[in-house]
């Protein structure tokens, strides 16, 4: 199994107790927060900040990076949404490695449930079709829909759809798929001003 890579960034006290523990986490540590390699980044599964650094030009840069699960060390009562959990001060051991574990399983979530198409993102956990600030609610046929346009590198048939997504194979129920069609283009026409998402030819739909 994968023994995660950790991150530190936080004062010299901070730094030094995380690695005086080191061998009680089920994590590995890293340290060294000056010159950091495009190796060990790339290697970095997330970061642990102490609320003294927040503000570090590093820190800022690595909270733009989407890859890395990010922690807040803190003693306050406080919330950020640039951080996907608080380490709450002072904190035991079993709490580090339960809080570092359900950080990286919520991040592997998230990962497995967009999707990237075009330039927008498919978020399956949330049922958003998003891009850049905007976003707009799918239905759970709609994700389907945009999953099997997706998966095929050709225009897809009304009946190949409707068996697919509605598991029928009954040609006279083709309106179905007009219909869904019509109203997800409708959608994304609405919300992004973009009226070729979904194509068609005369062999299928296309993205």
């Amino acid at each position: 199994m994968h023994k995660l890579n950790i991150l530190i960034f936080g004062p010299d006290s901070f730094i030094y107790s995380l690695n005086e523990l080191k061998s009680y986490f089920n994590f590995n540590i890293i340290s060294n927060q000056k010159n950091l390699s495009p190796q060990i980044k790339n290697a970095c599964d997330g970061f642990i900040c102490h609320e003294e650094k927040v503000k570090n030009n590093e820190v800022l840069e690595f909270l733009k990076i989407n890859k890395y699960f990010k922690i807040l060390a803190s003693n306050k009562n406080i919330k950020s949404k640039n951080f996907d959990d608080i380490l709450r001060l002072p904190v035991s051991i079993d709490d580090v490695n339960k809080i570092i574990e359900n950080s990286a399983a919520k991040k592997q979530f998230n990962k497995n449930s967009s999707i990237l198409i075009k330039s927008y993102t498919l978020d399956k956990n949330e049922k958003k079709l998003l891009k850049e600030n905007k976003f707009i609610i799918l239905t759970e046929k709609e994700i389907q829909l945009l999953e099997i346009l997706l998966a095929k590198k050709h225009p897809i048939s009304k009946i190949n759809i409707l068996s697919q997504v509605w598991n029928y194979s009954n040609d006279a129920d083709t309106h179905t798929v007009e219909t869904h069609i019509y109203r997800l283009r409708k959608k994304i026409n609405d919300k992004f001003l973009d009226e070729n998402f979904i194509l068609n030819n005369k062999h299928g739909y296309y993205l």
